[in-house]
């Protein structure tokens, strides 16, 4: 195994998330890439998406996300692991996979965050969507792993 992407929603279930991928980074020499999947820039009734003040509010959000998910390569890499952090902006569930299909992922660490069935009835669950969508095995951390 040469490639695991994990994905990083900075949750409580992060740090579960990131000690199993390294626990298999580790067992089989694999290289991390972390990703974090910023959301899509809004669009409001009424108002231009690129005013000057929106623009630097997101530009403000992406950095602080951006240095987040540094952090965490980077405390990977002082761990001997190659990981390599990268924020993707787009649809959640169609950028992971599409990331996994082009960096030739062959597992996914990922949380659930333990939603209940009207949740995801309504709005969906991102770790359901990429088990749906994936073309390689996908670990999933469930939400009580963040709690403990």
């Amino acid at each position: 195994m040469n490639t695991i992407l994990v994905p990083v929603d900075f949750s409580d279930i992060s740090g579960a998330v990131l000690t199993q991928a390294a626990a298999a980074g580790h067992a089989f020499g694999a290289k991390l890439w972390l990703i974090h999947v910023a959301l899509p820039e809004p669009e409001f009734i009424g108002h231009a998406p690129d005013t000057p003040v929106m623009r630097d509010q997101l530009a403000a959000r992406y950095r602080k996300e951006h240095c987040a998910l540094q952090a965490l390569a980077e405390g990977l890499r002082k761990d001997g692991l190659d990981a390599t952090a990268l924020l993707l902006q787009g649809p959640t569930v169609e950028t992971i996979l599409r990331e996994a299909r082009k960096l030739k992922a062959e597992l996914l660490v990922m949380g659930s965050h333990g939603h209940g069935a009207i949740y995801r009835a309504l709005v969906g669950s991102v770790s359901e969507g990429v088990l749906r969508g994936s073309s390689c095995p996908v670990l999933i951390i469930p939400a009580a792993a963040g709690k403990s």
